[in-house]
């Protein structure tokens, strides 16, 4: 850096100062030597990375920065690394800061006796089934679809019998049963403990031993990992910025959590874990980047027998419930081709739902508007969707990712991840919903079958 200001201050003054009249070639040389040196002058800031990984990355992220370059320097040792909190990044990193504490990831556990407007239940008129009274909760998980609720028995949570369907304001039971985890727990909630089922997920640097947490939520270093070096001495060299991460590291900070999976190694000390307490330990011993890299080793995906629905699956493998986005997206086109799940989600919080960079429309046409070589292969949305322009027929997530995956309440969905096109000849052979019928719910799947061969071939069936 220090070079490049050199560099350009000496070709400044030389053009200002010179006393010879110049020729046009030599001012032409001195301008773009000028141009250069400033441009690389802004990308070797913080802010300049930013926009290489923001704007600069092709269909398959080959223009984004290569990982190796963020850790050329020499980094902390994981051993001496330590996790100190969100509140501690808020000083330099303020209005991420502010807009993080507004989105659902910072807000999912929350504790009443802090919060008491936490509660969204009506415990006025409550069934049979809900047997405990607000005073009883210590935690409520969720405020978008459902919440449910947790009493504390020493250092350890316990989920309670009864969650709130938040959309048709009314009570139902819980009780999980056909996690792969619960066989090997007793049939009662009171003999199900949060730790190894949820909070590895739901808090930052949760300790199996001690049961105790850096914070509630996801927080920063979730994602960025152990910050204590970084918060005596801010430089990019000592804190992991996913957007300088190949895409499988890239995208596997977000599929530690969001992917149904089990640990490579089960039982853990007698327990049976929902998320993997081996990759934590990676962190410690190998730092969060290689960690990251090698997920895999402690984390294995939910397996599926392709032609075969069950609890988790579909039968072509799309993702049947909700935390599960990570098992649909590896299979998907976009993820070979580089592209991550922050290319269109910004966790820091945003103004659109589900935290997208921008609305859906706009940021599917970024890389797929008509004409471009990543299709569709029309010259108008129109002609691609066959609706017109505006309507729900017309948007991108309504046929490329169907709302089809359980949500845990009657009646609420999540978007599938795959972003494959379901047929209706596969709800025909598989009972997989079709997003067809989703809006033309009187009609039948021939009918939405007839109509997909007109449009675009009568091959594609499935």
């Amino acid at each position: 850096m220090l070079v490049s200001y050199f560099l350009a201050l000496t070709l400044s003054l030389f053009a200002l100062f010179v006393r010879r009249r110049m020729t046009y070639r030599l001012r032409a040389v001195l301008l773009g030597g000028l141009l250069v040196l400033a441009g690389f002058t802004v990308l070797g800031t913080d802010r300049g990375a930013e926009m290489v990984g923001r704007y600069g990355f092709g269909v398959n992220g080959s223009i984004r920065r290569a990982p190796e370059l963020a850790t050329a320097k020499p980094t902390p040792r994981p051993a001496n690394l330590r996790y100190v909190g969100s509140e501690s990044c808020k000083p330099c990193h303020t209005s991420i800061y502010n807009r993080w504490k507004r989105t659902p990831m910072a807000n999912v556990v929350r504790d009443p006796r802090q919060d008491p407007k936490a509660i969204l239940a009506d415990f006025s008129h409550a069934p049979s089934f809900v047997n405990f009274k607000k005073d009883q909760i210590a935690f409520v998980y969720g405020s978008i679809w459902k919440q449910n609720y947790f009493t504390q028995v020493g250092n350890e949570y316990y989920p309670l019998p009864a969650k709130w369907d938040i959309l048709h304001h009314k009570w139902l039971p819980y009780l999980a049963k056909e996690d792969w985890w619960s066989a090997y727990y007793p049939p009662h909630n009171s003999d199900r403990p949060t730790g190894p089922t949820c909070n590895g997920c739901h808090s930052v640097n949760y300790n199996i031993q001690t049961r105790s947490v850096t914070e509630w939520n996801v927080g920063c270093e979730d994602c960025h990992g152990p910050g204590s070096a970084h918060i005596q001495h801010p430089t990019g060299s000592n804190i992991v910025n996913p957007g300088n991460l190949n895409y499988v590291a890239g995208n596997n900070v977000c599929i530690q959590c969001h992917a149904q999976g089990r640990p490579a190694q089960s039982p853990i000390r007698g327990q049976y874990y929902d998320w993997p307490p081996a990759f934590h330990q990676a962190i410690a011993d190998l730092g969060f980047k290689t960690a990251l890299e090698r997920l895999d080793h402690s984390w294995k995906l939910e397996p599926h027998e392709l032609g075969k629905t069950n609890f988790y699956y579909y039968a072509n493998g799309m993702g049947h419930k909700n935390r599960m986005q990570g098992n649909d997206y590896v299979q998907s086109l976009m993820y070979r081709h580089g592209v991550t799940c922050f290319d269109c989600h910004d966790v820091h919080g945003t103004r659109h739902p589900s935290e997208l960079r921008t609305p859906a429309n706009e940021l599917c046409s970024e890389c797929h508007a008509p004409g471009s070589e990543n299709g569709p292969y029309t010259s108008t949305i129109e002609a691609h969707t066959h609706h017109k322009a505006g309507s729900p027929g017309s948007s991108c997530i309504a046929c490329h990712m169907p709302k089809i995956e359980t949500e845990g309440v009657p009646g609420q969905f999540v978007h599938a991840h795959t972003f494959r096109f379901i047929a209706p000849a596969m709800t025909e052979k598989y009972g997989i919903p079709n997003p067809c019928a989703s809006c033309h719910k009187e009609k039948t799947t021939q009918w939405a079958s007839g109509w997909i061969k007109r449009w675009y071939s009568p091959w594609r069936i499935e």
